[in-house]
């Protein structure tokens, strides 16, 4: 049997093909239950982060605008998904130790991956309004507090949150992961 491309597979996803799905659950599934479970830790967690995925991917696929590449918005999905279940305290709290290497160092599957979600991500946020950019890139690459970019930058906590809000919206948007 030929291998069949991700935009083929797409193609014949979007016309309701179940074999195109489980060519690409087939295809994927383990290089993204890797992904999540580097940070995890947490195998039934993981698991229903790519069942869902799939799931949606199956009940949204006439919708599904994907910009980069296939593999890049199956594990983009899977990352939200991820950082999601972190930030609502879904999972234990033993993840925590050694998070930010883990995020920083990416799976051996996902090196180029990981390189173009981010030169797209960065891409998204440079098309940001210059006090958001300003805003996401204080939040995400130096880390600071909402305290501490509203006292730096002279503007209120909630404006922070709001700047914040308005950057993950548009980068969920553009990634496709709403």
């Amino acid at each position: 049997m030929r291998l069949i491309e991700d935009t083929e597979l797409m193609v014949r996803l979007r016309e309701g093909d179940d074999l195109a799905l489980k060519l690409i659950y087939k295809k994927y599934w383990t290089q993204l239950y890797t992904s999540a479970y580097n940070i995890l830790h947490d195998q039934h967690a993981c698991e229903d982060i790519i069942q869902d995925l799939f799931i949606n991917l199956w009940n949204k696929r006439e919708q599904i605008e994907i910009k980069a590449s296939l593999k890049s918005y199956l594990f983009a999905s899977v990352r939200y998904e991820v950082f999601r279940q972190v930030r609502h305290g879904s999972v234990r709290e033993d993840i925590f130790e050694n998070i930010q290497d883990r995020f920083q160092t990416p799976s051996e599957y996902g090196n180029i991956e990981h390189r173009e979600l981010l030169s797209y991500v960065n891409s998204i946020v440079n098309n940001l309004s210059e006090k958001c950019k300003v805003v996401y890139k204080l939040s995400r690459e130096e880390q600071l507090s909402h305290k501490e970019i509203a006292s730096k930058l002279d503007i209120s906590s909630k404006t922070v949150e709001n700047h914040l809000n308005k950057a993950l919206r548009q980068l969920r948007t553009s990634l496709g992961l709403w």
